[in-house]
């Protein structure tokens, strides 16, 4: 499992900024990956995964955008019932508390994938541990 950078931008809960966001985004050839948005303190919260990390940091200091950057762990998991419970569980035998996640798609294969966001000092042991448990669900 590879980890991924993230962006978390803090945007005013109003109608139309999302899509402001996103437009600038795609002007710019970027690439959303993953989305999670949700309110939180009269704002909107918005976790993003760009394919292009260099061209998202540019347009969100364009828009002048708060935003912080972090790694999270991208999981690509089977499509069968028990696969997400499996990951989350193994995470969780190793105390690594899953703060928050969503999903996205591979732009390649459309393939689904899941965003867990964990602590930064755990990152990687959960790629390692999600990693495991892949190649355990292939044999």
């Amino acid at each position: 499992m590879p980890t991924t950078k993230e962006f978390t931008v803090q945007l005013e809960d109003r109608p139309g900024t999302i899509g402001k966001l996103c437009r600038a985004l795609a002007d710019r050839g970027a690439n959303i990956l993953a989305f999670q948005a949700f309110p939180a303190q009269g704002k909107s919260e918005v976790r993003l995964v760009i394919d292009n990390p260099a061209i998202a940091k540019s347009v969100l200091e364009s828009q002048g955008l708060g935003f912080t950057e972090s790694d999270a762990v991208q999981a690509k998991l089977p499509n069968r019932p028990g696969e997400l419970g499996r990951a989350a569980s193994r995470l969780g035998e190793a105390s690594i508390n899953i703060n928050y996640a969503y999903s996205g798609a591979d732009p390649g294969t459309n393939l689904a994938f899941v965003i867990f966001g964990v602590g930064v000092a755990d990152v990687a042991r959960a790629v390692a541990i999600l990693d495991q448990a892949a190649a355990a669900a292939r044999t």
